[in-house]
């Protein structure tokens, strides 16, 4: 009797660590799985709802287009597509991976301007300062 009472707690020992286990990986598959994939989603509902007429918008085939009309339930909206922008579709909502607004792509050309300059600014000192070095070497030699 004592015998079977002996094995049958290490029994209940061992389903105890199995459990605690199970726990633990599924901690592991929430946090490096399922959380992340949810934030995610809720960071795409946040920019469909921003959506507005006028966005530029890549779709998840890789089209960029510009959201001319958003129907009143925020499924479906129609995107221009094209250099000479003849071409309407209508697409989910869901197509869309990313959002671009006009006024942050004005910023982004701006900001693209000014690192330009700065650049060109550096690379003309650093050419002004090679050309006095290689002055001063001419002077020293002679």
């Amino acid at each position: 009797m004592q015998l079977f009472l002996s094995s049958s707690g290490s029994a209940s020992g061992a389903t105890f660590s199995l459990i605690i286990w199970m726990v633990i990986i599924f901690g592991f598959m929430y946090f490096f799985m399922i959380r992340p994939q949810r934030k995610e989603q809720k960071n795409k509902d946040a920019m469909i709802k921003e959506l507005a007429i006028g966005d530029t918008v890549l779709t998840t085939s890789g089209f960029y287009g510009v959201v001319i009309d958003i129907s009143k339930d925020q499924d479906t909206v129609i995107v221009e597509f094209g250099s000479n922008r003849n071409c309407r579709i209508p697409m989910q909502t869901a197509a869309i991976s990313a959002v671009e607004k006009p006024e942050d792509a004005k910023k982004a050309e701006e900001d693209a301007k000014k690192e330009a300059e700065e650049k060109k600014a550096k690379d003309a000192a650093k050419k002004e300062k090679a050309a006095s070095k290689s002055k001063d070497k001419k002077s020293v030699k002679s």
